[in-house]
């Protein structure tokens, strides 16, 4: 991964869209620097009413274990001390970033990082996986797991362990000696077609 620090999030929550009321129920985060896993954040979160039988079944939180926990609030005040300015990751990030910047935004916070999806880049670095899941690219690449998804602590540590695979096999298919943050986020945002000239042309440079 090279030297630059990345923060690696997931949210569980009680839905899909922050617009319709959604909450957090759960973050999960680790620190990567230097190609390790140096610092770990994980929390429950109280949305402040129930959530439903079905995210109960699918994440495996329970109304009485988020009744338990602090407010989405209180959880999100040591979040933002834990992210700082730190690049950001996570696989799908259009879904957990509504979910991040709405959390902030209900303690008068807003994001200040840049943000990257795992989830974008692995469709160009590994596009003959059978599809871009989470689950799918542990498996494909295999990535040690301890067959726990939909926990956002594990399925932090999933995409930063999958994050790191990404940079080392760009780095040895095309050469490439320094995969920054900004190349990771360039890279998904260009065409499956274009990617491996793109890779190409920056290893060019660097060479």
């Amino acid at each position: 991964m090279g030297n630059f620090p990345v923060i690696v999030l997931d949210f569980e929550t009680t839905g899909l869209s922050p617009q319709y009321g959604d909450r957090a129920i759960e973050i999960g985060a680790v620190l990567i620097e230097n190609n390790v896993i140096t610092d770990r954040f994980q929390s429950l979160m109280n949305p402040g009413f129930r959530i439903s039988s079905f995210i109960e079944s699918y994440t495996g939180i329970s109304n009485r274990m988020v009744q338990a926990a602090s407010p989405c609030e209180e959880v999100m005040e040591r979040f933002a001390d834990f992210i700082a300015d730190y690049p950001l990751v996570a696989h799908n990030a259009s879904f957990d970033r509504k979910f991040l910047d709405s959390e902030l935004a209900f303690i008068g916070k807003s994001r200040n990082s840049e943000m990257a999806c795992s989830m974008l880049s692995a469709r160009r670095v590994y596009p003959d996986a059978p599809n871009h899941k989470l689950g799918t690219l542990v498996r494909y690449r295999e990535i040690y797991n301890d067959e726990i998804f939909h926990r956002a602590l594990a399925d932090a540590e999933m995409t930063g362990n999958l994050w790191l695979a990404m940079i080392d096999d760009i780095k040895s298919s095309f050469g490439i000696i320094n995969v920054s943050f900004e190349l990771m986020q360039k890279l998904s945002r260009i065409t499956k077609v274009k990617a491996p000239a793109f890779l190409e042309k920056v290893a060019g440079r660097q060479c």
